[in-house]
């Protein structure tokens, strides 16, 4: 018991003394701290950042202002910009448009109450290609020609059902029922020409020339020249004599006959009496 008595005691003392201790270390005083380190921004770095701030709402006010005005200007809409409309059948265009580059489209169309106007400060050039991207035909409409490369020319009625004139390598055909040439020269051709009919208009006539050489007219069956006048006028028919030079009285014959050589050439003979066509003349020899 006294044993027990006496650690108690000895418990209460320490106690007490920590006690003591605590109450005094209350009551100290601790140092004061005289370096004061502060958090943040502040001076020039500060006013810096205030201004990098105020210039991007700035720049984000302008730019938002010049993207609404670009849509003004620009008439954007659901639909397309402008004048240019997105239609589920393709673009549609109104007014007039300007191209810089070139422009690959299957098919172009105008209104319906409207025509289609293309133009061009030098040419107007359509081409077309295949599936390797060949050069297929082209139409080139210039200032001073229009020129068509391809395999074949066709150009066809309004309703794109008669052919009315074709051109390829080989030949160029008029299918129309009646040509007209209405220059003051007429036609020339280099080469043959092969008609069933030549035709003047009405009250015109009609005027076959070959101004430095020879007019030939040939058929299998014969050529028929039928003349619905009082008179008929051969002008410059050579004068066809005997084999020699035409003696003088023969030069100042008035009257003379037309003969046919046995190739169809016409020739005048001097009128006699009888006939005076001669089969030997130097005419028919030369023909």
């Amino acid at each position: 018991m006294e044993q027990s008595a006496t650690l108690d005691i000895e418990t209460l003392k320490i106690t007490q003394d920590q006690y003591i201790l605590a109450s005094h270390s209350l009551h100290l005083q601790r140092p004061a701290c005289d370096v004061v380190y502060p958090v943040g921004l502040y001076g020039w770095r500060k006013r810096c950042l205030y201004f990098l701030l105020l210039l991007l709402l700035v720049t984000m006010i302008v730019n938002l202002a010049l993207t609404v005005w670009i849509l003004k200007v620009m008439n954007f809409s659901v639909d397309g910009m402008g004048s240019l409309r997105l239609k589920q059948d393709g673009i549609h265009l109104e007014g007039v448009s300007k191209f810089q580059r070139p422009l690959y489209v299957n098919d172009i169309q105008s209104r319906r109450d409207s025509w289609l106007l293309l133009r061009s400060d030098k040419n107007v050039t359509l081409n077309a290609r295949n599936k390797e991207g060949q050069l297929t035909g082209q139409l080139a409409v210039g200032p001073e020609a229009v020129e068509a490369q391809c395999q074949r020319l066709e150009v066809r009625n309004g309703d794109g059902g008669r052919l009315l004139f074709t051109a390829d390598e080989e030949e160029v055909a008029i299918l129309t029922d009646r040509l007209t040439v209405t220059g003051t020269e007429g036609a020339v051709f280099d080469h043959s020409v092969e008609t069933p009919l030549i035709r003047a208009r009405t009250s015109e006539d009609l005027k076959l020339e070959s101004p430095t050489r020879t007019l030939t007219m040939e058929a299998p069956r014969g050529v028929e020249i039928l003349l619905d006048a009082s008179s008929v006028k051969l002008g410059s028919l050579p004068l066809g004599v005997h084999t020699g030079s035409p003696s003088p009285a023969v030069q100042k014959q008035a009257v003379f006959e037309v003969c046919v050589c046995p190739s169809g050439k016409l020739y005048l003979s001097p009128a006699e009496s009888s006939s005076s066509c001669q089969a030997m003349s130097n005419i028919c020899l030369w023909s």
